[in-house]
Order: structure tokens, then C-alpha cells, then sequence
């Protein structure tokens, strides 16, 4: 009897041993969970960019978006620049930095058949930030960190092209938007040096720019959500998205022309 005794009293300390570490497992998903959510922000005027799904119709040629908030704000006005030309998709994800990209390229391209691939990387990599920053992003371009380094932009970038036409379909690189004067985490002047990284990619590679910086940078004030933000209202994610279905819509026609 003293036997079974001591050996219910391991057991039980086992099972609390394994309900505790499962506790603790559960607790740590959550926090990582809740950090990764919270890595790459989305302001809440644009997320029904990923929230609503793609209206499917067959025949029509697929298109995927890939990028930040930014193309998440324009991609539901570029779904009805081309409702009955294309099918529009993109990852329910803010696509974030070139890092992030690297790790969920192959998700995101899944096994669908792609016809146009429009892409961007940018704001992210060049943004400063710091763990302590209470700004949306933890942006602080005073004591935060750079995310990527501009020669590792350029590498990443390559790398993700090199990806992207396997796929076989037409890419178009769309060019980082603008950095405003005032921006908490990124230094103005940054977007056009990692526009020329990513120019000098796009070129060896024979891949199309669409110029969304040089779009950007001759916008209002009022255009921008608030002084020093990177975001637009929804009359900028309009003038934005006007632009991508405009290059979208080229190649559209070229394809069709060649079949």
C-alpha cells in the first residue's frame, strides 16, 4: 500500500508537471502570436484590404499583390479597376520587410497559376525601430535599430525575384512610396536610396517598375493621413491604385495580345 502510494504521488506530480508545461507552451504561443501580429502594423481605415476575399471568375487571368499596408490600402480600389480583367488576390498579411518575405514567399504564392505579380518591399526595411517606442510599429529612428540594412535589402531583394519568376508569371516592381517630412522611424531621404538598390534588381532581372514613389512624392498634404505617416487617406490609396491597375492593365494586354 505504501508503495502505491508513493507511486500515485509521482504521477500526480508528473501530470502537474505536464499540465503546467503545456500551460506555459500555450502562454508562450500566445505571446509570440500576439508579437508577430503586432510586428508589421496595418492602420484599421485599411484593413478590409485583407480581410475581404478576391471575387473569382473563371477565365480571367490571376493577379497577386504582395506588399505592405500601403498596397493593402489600394488593394480593394485595384480589384474593381479590374473587376471583369482579372482575378485580384493578395496575402491576408501585411507583407512587412524583406525578411519576412523571404520566410513566407512559398506560402504566399501558393500553387495557384499567376499571370501578373505586383510586388514591393521597403518601408519596413528602412525603418528605424525600438522595443520601447510607443509609436504604431515601435518606430523610433532616434534609438531604434534599422531593420534591414541597405545591402542586405539589395541581397533579399534578389533573392525574392529570383523566387517570383519561377512562377512564371509578368512581375511589376512597384517603387517604395514616400517618406514625409516628420516621420518618427524613417529618415526621408532613405526611400530613394533603397529605390536605386532596388532599381539596379529590378533592371538585371528585365522586371517592369511602376513608379509609386514618383506618384507620391507630388501629393497634397492632405493626401497623407497626418503630418510625418507614411499612409494615405482613402483619396491617396484611390490615386495609388489608379496607377497600379494602369500597369496592370498593360501587361494584361500585351499577354492577351501574344496568345
Amino acid at each position: 500500500m505504501e508503495l502505491m502510494a508513493k507511486l500515485n504521488i509521482i504521477k500526480l506530480k508528473g501530470s502537474m508537471f505536464t499540465t503546467m508545461a503545456v500551460v506555459l507552451g500555450l502562454s508562450a504561443l500566445c505571446l509570440s502570436s500576439t508579437s508577430l501580429a503586432d510586428e508589421f502594423t496595418t492602420p484599421k481605415q485599411d484593413r478590409k484590404g485583407i480581410t475581404e476575399s478576391a471575387k473569382v471568375q473563371a477565365g480571367l487571368p490571376n493577379v497577386l499583390i504582395l506588399g505592405d499596408s500601403i498596397s493593402i490600402g489600394y488593394t480593394r480600389q485595384v480589384r474593381k479597376g479590374l473587376e471583369g480583367k482579372a482575378n485580384v488576390f493578395r496575402p491576408k498579411a501585411n507583407c512587412g520587410d524583406t525578411p519576412r518575405g523571404l520566410a513566407q514567399i512559398d506560402k504566399w504564392l501558393g500553387d495557384k497559376k499567376w499571370d501578373v505579380i505586383h510586388f514591393n518591399w521597403g518601408l519596413w526595411d528602412l525603418c528605424y525601430r525600438n522595443p520601447q517606442s510607443k509609436a504604431q510599429g515601435k518606430r523610433d529612428k532616434k534609438n531604434g535599430t534599422l531593420s534591414t540594412p541597405l545591402p542586405e535589402y539589395e541581397k533579399n531583394l534578389e533573392k525574392l525575384v529570383t523566387r517570383l519568376k519561377k512562377t512564371g508569371a509578368k512581375l511589376i516592381w512597384a517603387s517604395t512610396t514616400v517618406v514625409p517630412e516628420g516621420e518618427v522611424g524613417r529618415f526621408v531621404g532613405d526611400d530613394a536610396k533603397y529605390n536605386t538598390a532596388a532599381a539596379r534588381v529590378m533592371k538585371k532581372h528585365g522586371v517592369a517598375i511602376n513608379d509609386l514613389h514618383a506618384l507620391s512624392a507630388g501629393f497634397a498634404a492632405e493626401i497623407f493621413t497626418k503630418p510625418g505617416d507614411v499612409h494615405y487617406t482613402p483619396k491617396g490609396s484611390a490615386k495609388l491604385a489608379e496607377q497600379v491597375v494602369a500597369s496592370i492593365s498593360q501587361v494584361l494586354v500585351k499577354q492577351n495580345s501574344e496568345r
